[in-house]
């Protein structure tokens, strides 16, 4: 193993979707080994299967193939960079076609691999004698599965760059597998060697979500130069797993142990058991500290083996939803826009009724501007104009379709004000739900396709079960509080989701703070904080590491991605409500943000 040599990994996408600029500014200005692309979350592997339903051919990221790739073919040729991208959703082979196409025409000659194995719901009947049932709600698995997609780890990637690749498209992997299969490639860890293999994981897990590691979501959105041009993430690794985080110079955006640190606990849950494919993680003692301007070192995770089994994302239709929005101004229009709403269903149900269809199987209003998504937290009910979002599901397409049509009427025959319907009349869609199982990872069968050549790659490596470390508990305060500050005072923040159940990470700005931080913010405290999304339990995990709190809000929303009706269903909102919550803290802590409280407030 090679002591000096340091590899440098930049992330071009944090979904599908994102900023067409990003894989020329990390091409032209980045210097790197290699560069990722991270598509899938898993909402889009939902839009994906359905496109794949209609479309054979479809199914996967277009964009990495039209507007990422095909542009920098030359340039991506020309400096040797190796390109690893789980663009090829539910369709990886149709994804590498496309690419393989976009390169005779651009006269570049690449050698293309394609991971396969993920994609397992020809194998739904086989898995179904298992009785697999979904971890996060204890629903067995649905009659149909339309897609079934395992979580593979990095053992593909890191192969098939093995046998020559210049790039590798995969489906369904974990998204810090496309850092570390490279990693693992360039420096020969071994598949034991657990404690670098997490330090490559966290690499991957701080850039996946591309620009939210330098500055993008940043609680302090307003320190954040650039947006315009905002930097995508780059980590330069050294062989013992040690990285810094950091940006193409001259780009927006900002890298500080703060922006890091809120990628860092976003949506891992339980920071001494992050469950990766290829091994568990102990992120709770995870160190970061700035060396230059926008480049923070990070170091101090640790890994143990992985389980027996792979996690599984399936999809599946539940029948078809709407939502609709329109927007009513005037006086007391929030109270208008929700008797208006009110009654656009109690017509649809009397409709539904007559004809014999059922009622709906869910619906949702969400008076937007009258802070609605804070529940009885809201602090505004006297604003002039509101947009009234109405979300409905129901299991027969053409009850939705009397309900997209019956809500014109309320222009002409209800309250004043409204002003049209946002994107005109609503569309119906199917629904299509998200089921998750495990499966035991010997009956995965993963392998890389290069050309006509195809190669088995094991999954695993066996090992005990590990022993995790003691959950440790927050420091209590030390003194007397005798003034009170909201968190933002306090603290930074971040949310997301894990399925239904929403993940919020809080990091203190010192060390001081976090004491009396925790002491406020207990699992109950923070429940009754969500009562009004909160359908299940709290749990909160302490990461002395970083000084931060990790809490996971179980069925928190509304069944998450596209199966919820809610304005918010991955909880990307829920931190910023958390930075009002009330802290007790000494009066010295109290002057001492107090400048900090100004500019927030």
């Amino acid at each position: 193993m090679n002591q000096e040599k340091r590899v440098r990994i930049g992330c071009a996408s944090a979904f599908w979707g994102d900023s067409q600029m990003a894989a020329a500014q990390l091409v032209r200005s980045g210097q790197l080994d290699y560069l990722v692309f991270d598509y899938l979350a898993e909402v889009t592997m939902s839009i994906l299967a359905g496109q794949k339903m209609k479309d054979d051919k479809a199914g996967y990221a277009r964009d990495f193939v039209d507007t990422a790739m095909a542009p920098l073919l030359t340039e991506i040729s020309g400096q040797g960079l190796k390109i690893i991208a789980n663009a090829g959703g539910v369709n990886p082979l149709a994804c590498r076609d496309a690419l393989q196409a976009a390169c005779e025409q651009a006269g570049v000659d690449l050698c293309i691999a394609v991971v396969l194995g993920d994609d397992l719901a020809p194998r739904q009947a086989e898995f179904r004698k298992l009785e697999p049932v979904d971890p996060g709600s204890g629903e067995p698995m649905p009659p149909f599965l339309l897609s079934a997609n395992a979580y593979l780890g990095a053992r593909p990637i890191a192969c098939a760059l093995a046998e020559g690749a210049d790039v590798v498209i995969t489906g369904r992997v974990t998204d810090s597998a496309l850092v570390l299969g490279p990693l693992v490639h360039e420096f020969g860890w071994a598949w034991d060697d657990y404690d670098r293999l997490a330090a490559g994981s966290l690499a991957g897990h701080l850039i996946e979500c591309g620009t939210q590691a330098t500055g993008g979501n940043f609680t302090d959105w307003e320190s954040v130069p650039g947006y315009q041009d905002m930097g995508f993430p780059i980590v330069e690794v050294e062989p013992d797993g040690t990285f810094e985080l950091t940006k193409a110079d001259g780009t927006g955006g900002l890298v500080t142990p703060a922006t890091v640190a809120e990628q860092l606990v976003y949506e891992i849950v339980d920071p001494r058991d992050y469950r990766l494919p290829d091994l568990r993680c102990d992120f709770s003692q995870v160190s970061l500290e700035a060396v230059a301007e926008n480049r923070v070192r990070v170091q101090g995770a640790c890994g143990y083996p992985p389980t027996d089994t792979l996690k599984v994302a399936g999809t599946w239709p539940d029948g078809f939803r709407c939502v609709a929005l329109f927007m009513i101004g005037g006086l007391q229009a929030p109270a208008k826009g929700r008797r208006v709403a009110d009654a656009i269903l109690a017509r649809c149900r009397r409709l539904f009724e007559e004809q014999g269809v059922g009622d709906f199987s869910a619906s949702s209003i969400e008076v937007l501007g009258s802070e609605a998504t804070y529940g009885e937290h809201a602090r505004r009910d006297d604003t002039r104009e509101v947009v009234v979002k109405i979300g409905v599901r129901h299991p027969d397409k053409k009850a939705l379709v009397l309900f997209s049509r019956e809500i014109a009427q309320a222009a002409t025959a209800m309250a004043p004000g409204i002003t049209g319907y946002v994107g005109g009349r609503p569309v119906v869609h199917p629904l299509i739900r998200l089921f998750s199982f495990l499966v035991p990872a010997e009956l995965v069968e993963t392998e890389i396709l290069i050309g006509d050549k195809r190669i088995k790659v094991d999954e695993r490596t066996p090992g005990e079960a590990p022993q995790l470390a003691s959950a440790i508990e927050p420091p209590a305060p030390d003194g007397q509080a005798e003034s009170r500050v909201p968190l933002i005072a306090l603290a930074h923040a971040r949310s997301g989701d894990k399925g239904n159940h929403a993940n919020i990470g809080v990091i203190a700005r010192k060390p001081d703070y976090l004491p009396w931080i925790a002491a406020a913010l207990t699992e109950k405290a923070v429940a009754e904080h969500f009562a009004h999304v909160l359908e299940g339990e709290v749990k909160r995990w302490y990461l002395p590491g970083v000084q931060a709190l990790n809490f996971l809000l179980e069925h928190s929303l509304g069944g998450g991605g596209v199966a919820s009706l809610r304005m918010d269903p991955q909880g990307k909102a829920f931190a910023q409500m958390l930075l009002d919550f009330p802290i007790e803290v000494p009066a010295s802590i109290a002057s001492e943000v107090e400048d900090l409280l100004l500019r927030k407030t």
